[in-house]
């Protein structure tokens, strides 16, 4: 697919994609709370959407078995995301209270960071060729591994020298062998794209989640003993080695064959067609996510980096849930929809809809009980991290907005418009963020998140939603509702908050009461948000019919 300009998305989709046809831009997104980094992590699959497709094709995407393979994989991947954020957060507690103190989680954030931005990159986005290309994979797979793996071995070797001048440049030199020992991370996951894709392609995320179950048990098991011992940092660092080794090694048993090395100039040169712009895009996004992590590196130093990861990871803890669940599907809903604008508003508007109200009361319950729940989750060390933590739960609730609306724009053809705008965001946020973490410390840095997010971003986003046909209306009338509820529930808890006290029994009253508000709030919205199925349906009828007509 060509797309000429943004205004092609209201055209008809060509010929079914080749080999160097970058259809969609996917973003991957690995949140910092994961302690064990969870090899090929990514927060949306791109899925294979024709329009139209040849009429077998067609009937064959619409099928009862798709449809059932799909719901099966959207179960076993959200009972994945939840039980692994729950174990990374207990993990996470434990070490916090009685063995890490802020210093040490500071020099860990830098070294994650770090491999983050080098696994957006390391595989040349050519993986998800495995996932997204017509026919059979077994054929360009060896090209797809042996790149891989040699782009990722270049990217860690390279890292290996730069390592001193990296923890330098970034506050914190006694990352260096953090940094060393833990991308080599970069290597495994170059090496478990082939792998890893297959299981992809086949919807069988039942045996991803029992690898990655394997992945979790050995690196913590390892970190804890480690940290315990005293290692510090480095035990994350050693800890997610070994269970990528693990989670590799698992990939190969459940995809028994595809671990093999091959060439093909004519495929390589495709390949590097289809995922450079990819590699690109999610380089891009991962900046955005990350850079806030390195300015405070930086410019303020390893304890206060400390804190403003752990704020961080706590507003990630109802985002990255929701979200990651949701947008494993989104795409290929949105894209299901495309060709009906009537229909793609309202399917958009309540999917937003639905991801807003199930995240603002946990984000208003984390954001205004910021400080009582940092101290009685990871004790009264941590307290400075909860000044920050409201601003970066607002900002936690615009990014789920903005991914919902990447998906959708990119479901509809906006790409190049897509790509400007992550640029845009970086170029805007790193200056701004680095004023305020001179002039406000972290609050500063999250305050400059929110500003920028809220004031040019967001702005945009609904701008291109307008000309894709999702009006501001509609968005405004599926989360209306929720917001009003936020803002009771804020008004009740500030209202309980002086006569309580911040005892646990106080802490779950007002929970407990301000949710029930919240509820009654949101009360009205109910029955449009419960339609989201049935205009989704409607509208893939009314597209079938068009195609028939």
């Amino acid at each position: 697919m060509t797309l000429t300009s943004d205004e092609s998305a209201d055209q008809d989709w060509e010929d079914p994609p080749r080999p160097g046809d970058p259809a969609t831009i996917p973003i991957r997104v690995l949140d910092s709370s994961t302690i064990p980094i969870r090899l090929m992590d990514s927060a949306t699959i791109s899925m294979r959407v024709l329009r139209p497709a040849p009429a077998g094709e067609q009937d064959a995407a619409d099928s009862p078995s798709l449809g059932k393979q799909v719901r099966s994989a959207a179960r076993w991947s959200l009972i994945n995301t939840v039980v692994m954020r729950l174990g990374n957060f207990a993990t996470g507690i434990i070490l916090a209270r009685f063995v890490l103190d802020p210093a040490a989680w500071g020099v860990y954030g830098i070294a994650q960071t770090v491999l983050l931005v080098l696994l957006s990159a390391n595989e040349l986005g050519i993986g998800l060729a495995l996932v997204r290309w017509d026919g059979d994979p077994r054929r360009f797979a060896p090209t797809v591994l042996t790149l891989s793996t040699a782009s990722s071995t270049l990217l860690y070797v390279a890292l290996f020298a730069a390592a001193p001048t990296v923890g330098g440049m970034l506050g914190s030199p006694q990352a260096v062998g953090v940094l060393r020992v833990m991308c080599l991370c970069v290597i495994l996951d170059g090496l478990s794209q082939v792998p890893s894709g297959f299981l992809t392609r086949a919807f069988d995320q039942r045996k991803r989640m029992v690898i990655d179950a394997l992945n979790f048990v050995l690196s913590t098991a390892v970190t804890l003993v480690l940290a315990f011992a005293g290692m510090g940092a480095m035990a994350f660092a050693l800890g997610s080695v070994v269970g990528n080794v693990a989670a590799l090694i698992g990939f190969c048993l459940a995809a028994p064959g595809t671990l093999r090395f091959g060439w093909d100039p004519a495929q390589a040169r495709a390949l590097l067609r289809f995922g450079l712009p990819l590699a690109g895009a999610s380089l891009l996004a991962l900046g955005v996510v990350n850079v806030d992590t390195l300015v405070v590196g930086s410019t303020l130093g390893n304890v206060s980096l400390g804190f403003y990861v752990l704020a961080f990871n706590i507003s990630g803890w109802p985002v990255r849930i929701i979200s990651e669940a949701a947008r494993r599907v989104s795409f290929a809903g949105f894209s299901r929809l495309a060709e009906s604008p009537e229909a793609l508003a309202k399917g958009f508007s309540r999917a937003l809809g639905v991801l807003v109200t199930g995240t603002v009361p946990l984000c208003v319950l984390l954001g205004v009980l910021a400080g009582p729940i940092v101290e009685l989750v990871y004790g009264k060390q941590w307290h400075p991290a909860a000044a920050a933590l409201p601003w970066l739960m607002v900002l936690g609730l615009v990014r789920i907005g903005c991914e919902l609306a990447y998906d959708c724009l990119v479901a509809i053809g906006r790409r190049r418009l897509l790509i400007t705008v992550q640029g845009v965001w970086l170029v805007v946020l790193i200056p701004v963020l680095i004023v305020a973490a001179r002039t406000h410390g972290i609050v500063g840095v999250s305050q400059g998140h929110v500003l920028v997010a809220g004031g040019i971003v967001v702005p945009v986003f609904l701008w291109a939603l307008q000309r894709g046909g999702i009006g501001v209306g509609s968005i405004a009338r599926a989360t209306c509702w929720s917001f009003l509820g936020g803002a009771a529930m804020t008004l009740c808890i500030m209202v309980l908050e002086r006569p309580l006290g911040h005892d646990l029994l106080a802490l779950m009253i007002m929970g407990v009461l301000s949710m029930v508000l919240y509820g009654v709030c949101v009360l009205p919205s109910i029955g449009y948000l419960r339609g989201t199925a049935k205009e989704q349906k409607g509208g893939k009828h009314a597209a079938k019919r068009r195609r028939n007509g």
